[in-house]
């Protein structure tokens, strides 16, 4: 199912209509929020029936706790507040609950040079269209890389960029500085570059153009 496409200001009128007691502002509210919480459930706790999960007892959660909005226009980052705390929740009890988290480091891709380990180049996006870079299985790929992440960088990268939040917003969530914020928002981003990098030069070479298919 699409997540349905609103703005800001619609989101803090729909809060507002919640707050109000309208009934019909209910349905609305589902509509707008169960697929953002449940892709933002499915790439933190990495299975779908703990997603599936998280995702219903974070809606539940806000329907049950709504009179405790107190600012409306912070109704996004309320929300994901507690999908956060449940998710968090979810994987301490998870049959999924990974074992070992890999780091950063271990993540980022590296070559051997007379002995040494060194950073994999980056190579240039610039001369991919648009209208590659938005294709579907471009997208599934950055999904995957972002379930990858570690948990520190993963939760910044799915709030700023993925939802859209603020810095404040990202730290108020999170409980930690926004210095901090955005030190894990570069350090994620980068690995998610290397990461679709792999990806474009497998599938599309160097320059961009699909492989057997470079003029």
């Amino acid at each position: 199912m699409e997540t349905a496409s609103v703005d800001r200001s619609e989101e803090v009128a729909l809060a507002r209509d919640l707050l109000a007691g309208r009934p019909e502002a209910f349905e609305r509210f589902v509509e707008v929020y169960q697929t953002k919480v449940f892709h933002y459930s499915l790439l933190m706790c990495g299975h779908r029936e703990d997603a599936e999960e998280v995702a219903q007892e974070t809606l539940m959660n806000v329907f049950t706790h709504f009179d405790q909005l107190r600012e409306p226009e912070k109704v996004r980052g309320w929300v994901f507040r507690i999908a956060r705390n449940a998710c968090y929740m979810k994987r301490r009890k998870s049959l999924f609950a990974p074992s070992h988290e890999l780091s950063l480091e271990e993540l980022m891709p590296a070559g051997e040079r007379d002995g040494e380990r060194v950073r994999i180049q980056i190579a240039d996006w610039s001369p991919l269209p648009d209208s590659q870079v938005l294709r579907s299985e471009l997208r599934q790929e950055l999904d995957r890389a972002i379930s990858e992440l570690p948990e520190i960088y993963r939760s910044v990268v799915l709030l700023r960029d993925v939802e859209e939040l603020s810095t404040e917003e990202t730290a108020q969530i999170l409980d930690v500085s926004g210095d901090v914020v955005k030190t894990r928002l570069h350090r994620g981003r980068l690995a998610l570059r290397q990461k679709l990098d792999q990806y474009l030069r497998s599938h599309y070479g160097q320059a961009g153009a699909p492989e057997g298919r470079k003029a």
